[in-house]
């Protein structure tokens, strides 16, 4: 109980410090980005009902079981209460099972038993989530811990209550035990990604006897059975209630055993409803206080903190707590039981970029665990993922872990075995080195990328130019890590020589990045507004700028930084044509750069995200500061229907928490952010350590987005990039906001972030 009143204690203090009515957790929207669907995205999300990186999710289900839409915010019906632990529509789920009470009938099918219910009769909380069913008249409520949860139903007089539990199709298993008012069971459904002996095992406790209990194979009732083994098998426990009486459930699963199950139910211990619900609460208050807003709109504080839960929900903790308290998990990649942490539910070709650098400045002490758990991964798989979902997925292009385990430890976020860092390097130097098993696992086209420079447009494999580019960056990633690591010169050498290599895709003609053929010519014809191809879900206008790492030697291949900061414009200026012939069908995220109004910037998308920020290195930085708060404005609201594209497990996220505090990881793996302008009066970053940074904007509003003037700790600075090492040693940052932009600071060559191709900062 001290614990509780402790984290009690820091939510309130947290509250009182803010001088809100609410706490943070209270203003996020669970709801936020669920009014999507396959044609057209506001964030592909669903309301996720856990604790900040749990392994396990809970949520209403309204699309059919198995549908990546699970929760459409338009839809009129809940079939069941899921445990889900899906990243993402496109990846799907693994691992599920349902819960869903009734009155009447007995209703076991999905279809059958789903019931109308109304917003206006729902209330999520990313610790709590309750709703009406009309059906039934019944009201389903929950509350979750990390691998465990309860269930409250509130049932009106009947006979005939009932709690429907779905084991679903592909693999399951019930068995009934009327004495211990129990089920247990497991569930096999996935969508890939598993060993051949992957079950997720559960645990069902209800507080009340069954008055009768039955299981089901699919719809049919097998009479006088106990349990069952089948493809789909489900069972129904009755009771007799009086009006308004609830029957509360305790809920556990584990990847790793039946007893194991019952061990994590003990997460839950003799905790009542309310008591797991107020940990729930306050366990969110603590790391979302991190960042204690003042000032601002309600709306801009509710996206805020919404965006930030988001991105506190993935990479999903996969490791379980044993006997002794320790760290132990089923491997997704070789199916044994192994000690140690392990994370998983994250595509990393999107969550490089903002995700992982903000989970280093704000949460290290979960990173650290990430990084552990990432060796463990090469170990345990022989590579590291770059989609795992819970093992490896064939989906998208990069070897960008590169990214994540560099930024990590650049910025002292280590594991605690000094051991993983150097597995880890090994890790990034076979997947820099070899094809892996699947095309999104090590680097497909290798053999020509080391001997080329660059993975030609004609040798049939997909999206070259962006997996260039991006393996060029990666490299960049390795050998800041091999200097870090004091590696022999010579390998640093090759990796510095090989971040080269974005330059093999420069068209002087054009003035774009452009695919090109094994024998050194272009790819022809070309169009730049040409979608996928030499490109990853995206054109060339959005990916001839993914030279994270060198963008001044971007800007010399340009002819300098008037033609550069042009090109830039364009970007936003040239009307959304596009060109959809390479998918047959113009996808969701073409659409939603169309829609948007702002020219071919595709924000909704990840390739284009730092766009924005690339101002500050041509000496325009009032450029970076206006459309930073113009997506702010125009592309993020605290609604069902407000991101402007997919989430993607927290990326999209970590955008808006960077742009909102005045400043974006442009280049992982580097010290640096770059600077945009804070859209809050007064935000203070509370790090671990006992170190706040404080950004003052006192004159902040509608109008003044740009900055006039910026001191940090009282000194005068004209530069458009912060230091890492020096924010998280404590900062005050004080910017003078204007309405009009100074077009005098930030403008000298020594005010650019860092790049390759100029000097290192003093």
């Amino acid at each position: 109980m001290l614990k509780l009143f402790v984290l009690l204690g820091l939510g309130a203090l947290l509250t009182a410090r803010a001088g809100r009515a609410q706490a943070p957790a209270d203003l996020v929207n669970p709801l936020m980005g669920t009014d999507s669907k396959p044609e057209f995205s506001n964030g592909n999300t669903y309301p996720a009902i856990a604790r900040p990186w749990g392994m396990n999710c809970w949520m209403p289900q309204t699309g059919k079981m198995g549908n990546g839409w699970a929760y459409q915010y338009g839809a009129d019906k809940i079939r069941g209460f899921k445990q889900t632990h899906q990243p993402s529509p496109w990846m799907n789920d693994y691992g599920q099972f349902a819960l869903m009470p009734g009155t009447g009938r007995l209703k076991v099918d999905e279809e059958e038993r789903a019931s109308w219910f109304s917003h206006k009769a729902e209330v999520a909380r990313p610790y709590y989530y309750s709703v009406y069913l009309a059906d039934y008249n019944v009201t389903t409520e929950l509350a979750p811990t990390e691998r465990a949860a309860r269930f409250r139903f509130t049932f009106p007089r009947s006979d005939s209550a009932y709690v429907v539990v779905d084991a679903l199709d592909k693999g399951s298993f019930i068995r009934v035990l009327p004495g211990q008012n129990r089920l247990i069971g497991y569930t096999t459904k996935n969508r890939g990604g598993v060993p051949a002996n992957f079950r997720n095992y559960f645990v069902v406790e209800f507080d009340q006897p069954f008055c009768s209990a039955q299981v089901f194979n699919g719809k049919a009732a097998v009479a006088g059975a106990t349990e069952l083994t089948a493809d789909h098998v489900s069972a129904t426990v009755r009771f007799r209630t009086r009006k308004g009486q609830q029957v509360q459930a305790r809920v556990a699963s584990s990847f790793i055993s039946p007893e194991q199950a019952e061990r994590n139910l003990q997460e839950i211990g003799t905790d009542d409803f309310e008591t797991v619900k107020q940990k729930g609460q306050a366990a969110w208050n603590q790391v979302l206080g991190r960042v204690e807003l003042a000032g601002g709109s309600a709306e801009q504080q509710r996206t805020f903190y919404s965006c930030l839960y988001r991105a506190l929900l993935f990479p999903r903790r996969f490791y379980e707590l044993d006997a002794a308290g320790q760290p132990v998990h089923y491997s997704p990649f070789n199916g044994q039981v192994l000690p140690g942490y392990l994370y998983t539910d994250t595509g990393v070709w999107d969550t490089f970029r903002a995700l992982f650098p903000l989970l280093n400045l704000l949460y290290p002490e979960e990173n650290a665990h990430m990084q552990a758990g990432l060796a463990n991964d090469y170990r345990e798989g022989g590579w590291l993922p770059e989609w795992a979902s819970p093992g490896y997925r064939n989906v998208m292009v990069g070897n960008n872990s590169a990214a994540v385990v560099a930024d990590a430890y650049l910025k002292g976020v280590r594991p605690a075995d000094a051991r993983d860092a150097n597995t880890l390097y090994e890790a990034l130097i076979k997947d820099a080195n070899h094809a892996g098993p699947l095309t999104a696992v090590g680097r497909a086209g290798v053999d020509y990328y080391n001997k080329l420079g660059y993975v030609p447009y004609d040798v049939k494999i997909n999206e070259s130019a962006a997996r260039t580019l991006e393996y060029a960056y990666d490299d960049f990633a390795i050998a800041q890590l091999a200097r870090a690591l004091k590696r022999p010169q010579k390998e640093i050498d090759l990796y510095t020589r090989r971040s080269q290599n974005y330059r093999q895709l420069f068209d002087k003609q054009t003035g774009l990045m452009r695919g090109r053929n094994q024998n050194g010519t272009f790819e022809t014809p070309f169009n730049p507004f040409k979608w996928g191809d030499a490109f990853t879900e995206g054109n060339a206008w959005h990916y001839t700028w993914s030279v994270f790492h060198d963008v001044q030697g971007l800007i010399n291949l340009m002819g300098g930084r008037p033609k550069f900061a042009a090109r830039l414009d364009s970007v936003f200026t040239l009307p959304p044509t596009f060109d959809a012939s390479y998918y047959g069908e113009v996808i969701h995220e073409i659409r939603e750069m169309q829609v948007a109004n702002m020219g071919q910037y595709a924000h909704g998308n990840q390739p284009a995200q730092h766009v924005i920020y690339l101002y500050n290195y041509a000496g325009q930085p009032w450029k970076a500061q206006y459309w930073t708060r113009e997506v702010l404005n125009r592309l993020y609201q605290p609604t069902p229907d407000g991101y402007c594209g997919d989430e993607d497990n927290g990326q999209t996220s970590a955008w808006y928490v960077f742009s909102a505090l005045g400043f974006y990881p442009v280049c992982p793996a580097t010290d640096q952010y770059v600077l945009g302008a804070p859209l809050f009066p007064k935000a203070t970053l509370h790090l671990p350590g006992g170190h706040d940074v404080v950004l003052n904007a006192p004159a902040n509003n509608a109008e003044n987005r740009y900055i006039n003037r910026l001191t940090v700790n009282g000194q005068e600075y004209t530069r458009n990039w912060l230091s890492h090492r020096e924010l998280v040693q404590g900062a005050t940052l004080d910017f003078e906001m204007g309405s009009q932009p100074n077009k005098a600071r930030g403008i000298g060559i020594e005010d650019a972030p860092f790049s390759m191709s100029k000097p290192p900062q003093r």
